[in-house]
């Protein structure tokens, strides 16, 4: 019988604040649509901080309506450890699904580099909001 449910644990809660996008149109593989992120926050039980300016999303908008997802940011913890966080995905009718990976060489979060996350996420006017899971 197939499983019904993941394994999986909350690690944050994370907002970020966008600028309006570059398009470039009808390319061979879609639209592309480049998204800068501009800040934010991320919020869970292990980690807190912010979103550092420096990371964009790169969208590729599909023939059949759906969205690819290929994103790279840098999260700045509260206590000064920066982690990038990569994330591939699928956006489709208002509803965001992701998969990210983390990469820090901080000691304290070097458990976030053995970690497989699923996201959950929408978008809304200048930000977009996900609850992260990480799967168990």
């Amino acid at each position: 019988m197939a499983e019904t449910s993941l394994p999986v644990e909350r690690l944050f809660t994370l907002t970020a604040t966008l600028n309006a996008p570059t398009m470039i149109q009808d390319g061979p593989q879609g639209t592309r649509v480049i998204v800068d992120v501009t800040g934010g926050t991320f919020v869970g039980p292990k980690l807190k901080g912010t979103v550092a300016a420096s990371g964009a999303d790169w969208v590729t908008r599909r023939a059949d309506g759906s969205a690819k997802l290929d994103v790279r940011i840098t999260l700045l913890t509260e206590d000064g450890a920066a982690i990038f966080m990569t994330y591939n995905g699928i956006s489709n009718q208002g509803a965001i699904r992701t998969a990210p990976l983390f990469e820090t060489g901080a000691e304290q979060y070097a458990w976030l580099n053995r970690v497989q996350a699923v996201g959950v996420g929408k978008s809304s006017g200048g930000t977009v909001t996900y609850e992260v899971y990480q799967l168990l």
